[in-house]
């Protein structure tokens, strides 16, 4: 399984986004609360991973996998999961752990704990 994940910048509303983002918006009405707050999660799960109720097993498993391991921090970053095949045969509990290791590495990085990783010394050769 592979996991992509970017952090949003902090915007509280619409207005202070790129002019012109919302066209929508009427000169004078309120603009709409945008939430930079929270964990957004999406897969993708291609056709080459086999026909619809594969697709459809392997988002359900991800979806409760997601549900049950959430991190309680309140970060503000979109997550993208990209399963391999081999979701379809693998254990829960297994499927439930590498989304679980998977937020806390997302969680760990993005606390800015991740930036200041400290490589192990090479080997000395006399």
């Amino acid at each position: 399984m592979t996991v992509f994940y970017w952090a949003r910048p902090e915007v509280t509303t619409a207005s202070e986004t790129r002019a012109g983002a919302c066209p929508e918006l009427v000169e004078g009405a309120p603009a709409p609360q945008v939430q930079p707050h929270g964990l957004r999660v999406g897969f993708t799960v291609g056709r080459v991973l086999g026909g619809a109720v594969q697709r459809n097993r392997m988002k359900r498993r991800l979806r409760e996998a997601v549900r049950m391991s959430l991190p309680p921090a309140d970060i503000a970053a979109d997550v993208v999961i990209n399963p391999k095949k081999s979701l379809l045969a693998a254990d829960f509990a297994d499927v439930l752990n590498e989304v679980r290791r998977a937020f806390e590495v997302i969680e760990h990085k993005l606390s800015g704990n991740g930036k200041t990783r400290v490589a192990a010394p090479a080997p000395h050769r006399t």
